[in-house]
């Protein structure tokens, strides 16, 4: 992946690496801890971190396109970081998702910035 434009995408493995429902950190220099999620055949990326209790959303549980925190059972869409449930009332960023001759790169910078 290039850094055209001055994006930075940071490899996430291979196709096949993750499982229906699976998760997986993303970390790289400079950026925040990002979760990658396959989920209804698509891969989604977010904070890795609740905005409600700080506990790692890859830990959690896939229901469709929502992940739920293991720590308060608080849901976000894995779509749009949309906060679904109480006790979260923050969404978490999204980060777009590229698949290029069977690997998967997480853009360093969410969406929208």
């Amino acid at each position: 992946m290039s850094d055209q434009d001055d994006e930075r995408w940071t490899s996430a493995g291979r196709v096949g690496d993750l499982t229906e429902g699976g998760a997986k950190v993303i970390t790289s220099t400079g950026c925040p801890v990002r979760a990658l999620f396959l989920a209804e055949g698509d891969y989604y990326a977010i904070d890795d971190v609740c905005s409600h209790g700080k506990s790692s959303l890859s830990e959690g549980f896939v229901e469709g396109t929502s992940i739920e925190c293991v720590l308060h059972g608080a849901l976000f869409d894995l779509r749009t970081g949309e906060a679904l449930t109480m006790p979260a009332t923050i969404p978490v960023n999204t980060y777009p998702v590229r698949v290029s001759d069977g690997e998967i790169f997480v853009r360093d910078r969410p969406h929208d910035s």
